[in-house]
């Protein structure tokens, strides 16, 4: 998990600083796909419908947001309060990161005459591919944290939770309301939080794990306090 956080970090901040800059091909490749995808949803109206209601609905980020709160009011009934307080926590830091960014990158959305949707606030990173990575990677933790070995639903659910997270990213470029690399920064920003959430926690459980084995004057177990080895 430490190597998938370093890595999604490090990608994550390249292309923030090739978007930032303007690199010309990434330039010339996002708009090349945004404008292939914008013909076709201009091409076939009902799926383009079917698109709108996947993402202003399904995919959604205060969908997204209802589901991790959820879980919150879930963990905080089994009463798992460091879980609970992980995913609500993260999930923070993931709006202010995102839109952080947001206003301090002001990448200017994809703009067309004829659109087929709307959308507010800067470009860079897409909020809904964002949100929707860091909302099903945490809940997929939750899961696994609990139930992966035993529950038969797991890999239906793992499915599911990798679809959204990459339709959602698809609808995004598909209604020409975002650049490729807004939901790729998105993607790795996301998974980041979720990566560097799952690496805090558990070292907030083995950090008093590590304090009990200690002896109450700080020594360690069976050097200097008179216990036989």
């Amino acid at each position: 998990m430490r190597t998938s956080a370093v890595v999604s970090g490090v990608l994550a901040v390249l292309l923030l600083v090739l978007v930032a800059a303007g690199w010309s091909p990434l330039v010339s490749f996002d708009r090349w796909v945004a404008e292939a995808l914008h013909r076709s949803a201009l091409a076939h109206p009902g799926f383009t419908r079917v698109n709108r209601v996947l993402s202003d609905w399904v995919w959604d980020p205060w969908t997204m947001r209802a589901l991790a709160a959820a879980t919150v009011v879930l963990l905080c009934a089994r009463r798992e309060l460091r879980a609970a307080l992980w995913v609500a926590g993260t999930s923070l830091l993931a709006v202010g990161l995102q839109q952080g960014l947001k206003a301090l990158v002001g990448r200017d959305r994809p703009e067309w005459p004829d659109p087929v949707d709307s959308a507010r606030y800067d470009a860079f990173p897409s909020g809904h591919a964002m949100t929707a990575t860091v909302t099903c990677g945490l809940l997929l933790w939750v899961l696994a944290l609990h139930w992966r070995a035993e529950w038969r639903g797991w890999a239906a659910l793992a499915c599911a939770a990798v679809v959204s997270v990459v339709g959602v990213g698809w609808t995004r470029v598909y209604l020409g309301v975002h650049w490729p690399s807004d939901v790729l920064g998105g993607w790795l920003l996301g998974w980041f939080c979720v990566a560097l959430a799952i690496l805090t926690y558990r070292w907030s459980e083995r950090r008093p794990a590590r304090t009990a084995t200690a002896a109450p004057d700080g020594g360690t177990p069976g050097r200097g306090t008179g216990e036989e080895r």
